[in-house]
């Protein structure tokens, strides 16, 4: 099943998105109930939401790391 999760699970007060993925907590204990469409239409949005957010990761992810081509 895809997923968003980078292991950085941690979310914003100000937000209430996660730091790492970008969904609320209503959005990651329901992500396996959800359809294929409507992860997908979640997963479209999280881009935008995480550019709201003032603190971002301080760690290379592992979805950095595959975007370089380097997955380990």
């Amino acid at each position: 099943m895809e997923s968003p999760c980078i292991l950085v699970c941690s979310i914003d007060d100000k937000t209430g998105y996660c730091f790492g993925c970008g969904r609320t907590r209503e959005e990651i204990g329901a992500w396996t109930q959800y359809s294929s469409q409507e992860r997908r239409d979640i997963m479209t949005a999280l881009p935008a939401r995480l550019e709201t957010m003032e603190r971002k990761p301080r760690r290379e992810t592992r979805r950095t790391r595959m975007a370089r081509g380097n997955i380990s």
